[in-house]
C-alpha cells in the first residue's frame, strides 16, 4: 500500500518545482524529503521524478500520484470538517428507542426541541417495549432508550438519567361503590375483577408487587395491552384497573380516576444512554430536553381530570 505522507511530500515536490522548496515548506530538510521519495519509487516501482536544470518534473507515474494526493487531502480535509461538525452538535445521527405513553409526553417536546437546537442531527426513531432497549443499547443498535424500572441495570456500559416517577391511579366505572372516595386504600380491591393492562414485565411488576404488599393477588378476568381499550372494558363494567398517569392523560368518559395508598404502586422512568454515545453535544442536548419535559409532565403535577360518580 502506498504511503499516504509520503504521497503528500511527493505532492509538495512538484507544486514546488524543486526538493529545497518542497523541504522548507514542510519544515523538512531536503534530504529527508529526497528519501522519502525514494521511499516512495520503490513503492510504487518506477520513477516518480525526473531532474530538469536544477528544479525536477513528475514522471507520468508522479503526476498520476500527484492528482491523487490531491484528492485525499481534500477528503482528509472534509473528513477533518465533518469531525468538527459532528464533535459540535451541528451534524450527526442518533438512534433513539422509547415506549408508547412516553412518545407524546416526554419524546415529543425533547424532539422538537433538539430539532430547534441541532436542525443538522438526524434522529432514528423506534416505538418499543420497555425492557427490549437494554439490548439495543448493549449491541451498539441505540444511542438512548427511554426505559422503565432500570435502577438494577447500572454499569452496563451506558448510563441512566431518571426523569420522573409515575404514580398508578384506580380507575373504576362510573358508579362503582369506591369512586365517591378521594382516594382509595389498596386492599380494597382486592375482591374485584380486574381489567389488566400491562403485558407481563417492568410496567406490570409495581402493580403485582404492591398487591402483594397489600395482601392479595389481583384477579385479572380480561386483558388489554393499550390503556384506551383498557378504560373502555373498566367503562362497561368489566372489572377495575390500576393505570399509570400517564397512560390516563386521555381519560375515558365512562370511568373516574382515584389516587391509591397504602402503598401506591410507581413506576420509574429514565432515559438509558450509552457512555460512548454522550461525547456527542446533541444526545447531551436530548437528555436535557428530556429532563425539562418530565418537569412538564411530572404527574405529580397537574393531574388529569377526574370525573366525579355521578358524571
Amino acid at each position: 500500500m502506498l504511503d499516504v505522507r509520503r504521497l503528500q511530500v511527493l505532492r509538495a515536490v512538484v507544486t514546488s518545482g524543486t526538493v529545497t522548496a518542497a523541504a522548507a515548506h514542510l519544515g523538512y530538510t531536503p534530504s529527508a524529503v529526497s528519501q522519502q521519495v525514494a521511499a516512495l519509487e520503490k513503492q510504487a516501482g518506477t520513477a516518480l521524478l525526473e531532474r530538469v536544470g536544477r528544479g525536477v518534473r513528475p514522471t507520468a507515474a508522479g503526476l498520476l500520484l500527484t492528482e491523487h494526493a490531491a484528492l485525499i487531502s481534500a477528503a482528509v480535509a472534509q473528513a477533518e470538517t465533518a469531525l468538527a461538525d459532528l464533535r459540535a452538535g451541528r451534524i450527526g445521527r442518533l438512534s433513539v428507542r422509547y415506549f408508547a405513553t412516553a412518545g407524546s409526553t416526554l419524546m415529543a417536546p425533547a424532539l422538537a426541541r433538539l430539532r430547534a437546537e441541532h436542525p443538522g442531527v438526524r434522529v432514528d426513531l423506534e416505538l418499543t417495549d420497555p425492557e427490549d432497549p437494554f439490548q439495543e443499547l448493549a449491541r451498539g443498535r441505540a444511542d438512548l432508550a427511554v426505559v422503565v424500572a432500570a435502577q438494577d441495570r447500572t454499569g452496563d456500559g451506558f448510563r441512566l438519567v431518571h426523569l420522573l416517577d409515575d404514580p398508578y391511579a384506580a380507575v373504576l366505572p362510573l358508579g362503582h361503590p369506591l369512586a365517591d372516595k378521594e382516594t382509595i386504600d389498596l386492599h380494597e380491591l382486592s375482591g374485584e375483577q380486574w381489567v389488566g393492562s400491562e403485558p407481563p414485565g417492568p410496567c406490570l411488576r409495581p402493580v403485582l408487587d404492591s398487591c402483594a404488599a397489600a395482601g392479595f393477588s389481583p384477579d385479572f378476568v380480561i386483558q388489554s395491552e393499550d390503556y384506551a381499550t383498557a378504560q373502555g372494558f373498566v367503562a362497561a363494567g368489566l372489572g377495575v384497573g390500576l393505570m399509570p398517569r400517564l397512560g390516563l392523560r386521555n381519560q375515558h368518559p365512562g370511568v373516574v380516576l382515584r389516587p391509591v395508598r397504602n402503598p401506591e404502586p410507581v413506576r420509574v422512568i429514565s432515559a438509558a444512554a450509552r457512555e460512548t454515545a454522550l461525547e456527542q453535544p446533541a444526545l447531551r442536548s436530548l437528555l436535557d430536553a428530556l429532563r425539562d419535559a418530565a418537569v412538564t409532565a411530572d404527574p405529580d403535577g397537574p393531574h388529569p381530570t377526574v370525573a366525579s360518580s355521578s358524571a
